[in-house]
C-alpha cells in the first residue's frame, strides 16, 4: 500500500488484516505521523524527512537504529526500510541491521523513487528473496530513477546493467564491505558463488590450476588473502616475499578469478561466516568439517569441496629452489 494520504487509504487498518488473513506480506510507504494505522505490516518504507517527523530528529547512526526499533515494537510492524538521500538505505528489524550506500551517480528528479523503491522491495519479497537482497535491488532500481526527469520507470535491463556495472567495477579488488553487496547481486542475479583463500605469496602453476579447478564449481570465484601481518604470523619472519597489493594484483588478473579480497586474522572463518558463499573450497588433506568457517556455509545451505593440490608445486619449493640455485652459482 502507498498511502499518499488522500483518503483512498482511510480504513488501511482492515485492509491490512483482510491481507494477513489471506496470508499475504504487506509492505507500506507510510504517510501522516501515527504509524499505529499499519499494525501487523510486514515492511515500512519512509523516507528520512518522514520517518523524523514521526520519532524526532535522529543524528547518529545509534539514535536511528534506537528509533527505528522503538517505532517497529511500539507499531507491531516487522520491519523498517528507511530511504535516506544521499546516505542510501538502512534496514532495521529486532535482530538485524543493514545499511547500503546510495547508488545514483547524478541526481535529476527524485520524483516517484519511493514508489520505485516500495515496488522492487515488493516483487523481491513475492519472490522470497532475503530482505538484505531485496534491499540491494530497491536501491540500483532507486538509483536508476534519481537520474531520470519526471515520474519515470527501471526496465528490466537496466537493472541488469545497473548490476554487472556494479559487479565488474574496481578491477577485481574489493574491500570486505564491497564484497558483501557484490554478493547480494550475484546471488539475486541467480550466480553460484565460490570462494577460497591462502596467501598466494608467488604464484606458480599449481595455483593457477587450483584456482581454475575451482571456478568451474560455480558463476563467481573470490579469492580471499592473508595480509602481510598474517602471512608473517603462518610462514615466519621470512614472508610474504611479495606484499599484499602485489599478490592481490597477480590475483585479480587470473581470468578465473571475479573478486579479490584480504583477510587480516590467520584463518578466514569470521569472513567465511559473513559472506556465506555456496561453496567453500580448500586444498590439501582436509576433511570438509576441519575447514575454518565451512560450519557457517554448510548451515546456510552451502557446502566445502576439497581439491587436491598439483603435487611437487608450492611456494616453500619455489624459494627452496632459488635458494639451491643461488648457491651453486657462488660456489
Amino acid at each position: 500500500f502507498s498511502d499518499y494520504g488522500k483518503g483512498t487509504l482511510a480504513d488501511v487498518s482492515s485492509y491490512i488484516d483482510k491481507a494477513k488473513q489471506a496470508g499475504l506480506k504487506v509492505l507500506i510507504d507510510p504517510k501522516g505521523t501515527d504509524y499505529r494505522i499499519y499494525a501487523q505490516a510486514d515492511i515500512i518504507t519512509p523516507n528520512l524527512a518522514e520517518f523524523q517527523a514521526v520519532v524526532g530528529a535522529s543524528e547518529t547512526e545509534s539514535s536511528i537504529v534506537e528509533k527505528g526499533r522503538e517505532l517497529l515494537a511500539q507499531c507491531q510492524i516487522a520491519t523498517l526500510l528507511l530511504t535516506r538521500g544521499e546516505a542510501g538505505m538502512t534496514l532495521i528489524d529486532a535482530a538485524q541491521v543493514h545499511s547500503l550506500p546510495a547508488q545514483a551517480k547524478d541526481v535529476f528528479d527524485v520524483t516517484g523513487a519511493g514508489d520505485t523503491v516500495i515496488a522492487v522491495m515488493a516483487l523481491a519479497v513475492a519472490l522470497a528473496m532475503p530482505l538484505y537482497e531485496a534491499m540491494y535491488l530497491a536501491n540500483l532500481a532507486g538509483g536508476i530513477v534519481v537520474g531520470k526527469l519526471g515520474t519515470a520507470t527501471v526496465s528490466l535491463q537496466e537493472l541488469i546493467r545497473a548490476m554487472h556495472g556494479d559487479r565488474d567495477s574496481l578491477y577485481g579488488i574489493v574491500s570486505e564491505d564491497e564484497l558483501v553487496h557484490l554478493i547480494a547481486a550475484a546471488k539475486a542475479h541467480g550466480e553460484r558463488i565460490i570462494m577460497t583463500n591462502g596467501c598466494f605469496d608467488l604464484l606458480h602453476a599449481g595455483h593457477v590450476s587450483y584456482l581454475q579447478q575451482a571456478r568451474t564449481l560455480g558463476d563467481r570465484l573470490i579469492v580471499a588473502v592473508n595480509s602481510d601481518a598474517s602471512v608473517k604470523q603462518l610462514k615466519g619472519d621470512s614472508r610474504p616475499i611479495n606484499g599484499l597489493q602485489e599478490r592481490m594484483t597477480v590475483l585479480a588478473a587470473l581470468a578465473c578469478v571475479d573478486w579479490v579480497v584480504a583477510f587480516s586474522e590467520e584463518t578466514p572463518e569470521r569472513l567465511y561466516c559473513r559472506l556465506l558463499p555456496d561453496v567453500i573450497v580448500k586444498g590439501g588433506d582436509y576433511l570438509p568439517e576441519q575447514v575454518a568457517g565451512g560450519d557457517c556455509v554448510i548451515k546456510a545451505g552451502g557446502e566445502v569441496k576439497i581439491l587436491q593440490f598439483v603435487e611437487g608445486q608450492s611456494t616453500t619449493a619455489m624459494i627452496n629452489a632459488l635458494i639451491n640455485k643461488k648457491t651453486k652459482g657462488d660456489s
